[in-house]
């Protein structure tokens, strides 16, 4: 988290305001990366459960796996959107001495 507050500084070349737009943009970028790669690793598992399971009971994919789905995206959205505040909160800058 201390990396988005160096990078932003290092963009933002002693502007605050800058500074705590590049620290906002960084961060929703980064938690936008996690959830992508998070939600594409949890769909690749789900449909691999599923597969495995329908040679043993047979089920569509739409029946339950999907509801399944949906709340492991939402917990996962959950968690990335608390990443993303505390890596704000602990970046963002309201004086001009700390960039």
């Amino acid at each position: 988290m201390r990396r988005i507050g160096i990078a932003a500084s290092k963009m933002a070349q002693g502007s605050l305001f800058t500074y705590n737009l590049f620290v906002v943009l960084l961060s929703c970028l980064l938690s936008l990366f996690i959830f992508l790669v998070c939600g594409f690793s949890i769909l690749i598992i789900v449909v691999l459960v599923s597969w495995g399971l329908h040679a043993l009971r047979p089920a569509g994919f739409h029946a339950g796996w999907m509801h399944m789905f949906k709340i492991c995206l939402i917990i996962l959205a959950v968690v990335t959107g608390i990443f993303n505040s505390v890596a704000i909160i602990k970046n963002i800058q309201w004086t001009k001495h700390k960039i």
